[in-house]
């Protein structure tokens, strides 16, 4: 599952929560060349690493996707995915739009969800109240956001995210939602014998 939206949307927050319900759900953890944050852990928030390693990454077809976002690097190593895939894990790849419609080329059957806020001034109040940012970096995030909403239709499904225990029964309600889609299921899942069918 492939979540996208324009920052403040609240992707994170809703990922953390679902993970509260369904901690058996892998959510996979990025590559960047931006600086560590106070309390972010090696690993855990995202593989910390030099520009230089990045782009050496690159050139060996390394990352599933990956996405320049405001002058620094992301991006999602292909092998952990694909570890967790062979496992028959549920993966969740929280992204940004470039990235996004990256993996959309290289794995269509992904589902792809995006999140957006009730409204503009919400997204701007989110934005605002990180308390991280300086004025420049805030209208530079909304300008963004504007262009990433275009992009709405390219995918799957659509949450808005305005009370976050909704938000998370509609993610949760998708991901039940894929797991009955007729693909999914081969007739060895379904047991009847033969003579019953007759």
């Amino acid at each position: 599952m492939v979540i996208s939206g324009p920052s403040g949307s609240g992707k994170g927050t809703l990922c953390s929560r679902l993970l509260q319900r369904r901690p058996e759900i892998v959510v996979s953890v990025s590559a960047t060349t931006r600086e560590r944050r106070a309390g972010e852990i090696e690993g855990k928030n995202y593989y910390y690493i030099s520009q230089e390693e990045f782009a050496s990454r690159i050139r060996e077809g390394l990352f599933l996707e990956y996405a320049q976002v405001f002058d620094q690097y992301y991006g999602t190593p292909r092998d952990k995915v694909l570890e967790q895939l062979q496992e028959n894990r549920d993966v969740i790849l929280e992204i940004d739009i470039q990235g996004a419609m990256q993996v959309k080329k290289a794995y269509s059957q992904a589902v792809f969800i995006f999140i957006v806020p009730p409204s503009m001034q919400v997204l701007k109040e989110r934005i605002m109240n990180r308390d991280r940012e300086s004025i420049e970096e805030i209208e530079r995030r909304l300008r963004e956001s504007k262009k990433e909403l275009t992009y709405i239709d390219q995918y799957d499904y659509v949450i808005i995210n305005d009370k976050i225990e909704t938000a998370v029964d509609k993610l949760e309600a998708i991901i039940l939602a894929e797991k009955c889609r007729s693909r999914h299921i081969s007739a060895s899942d379904i047991e009847f014998s033969e003579e019953e069918l007759r």
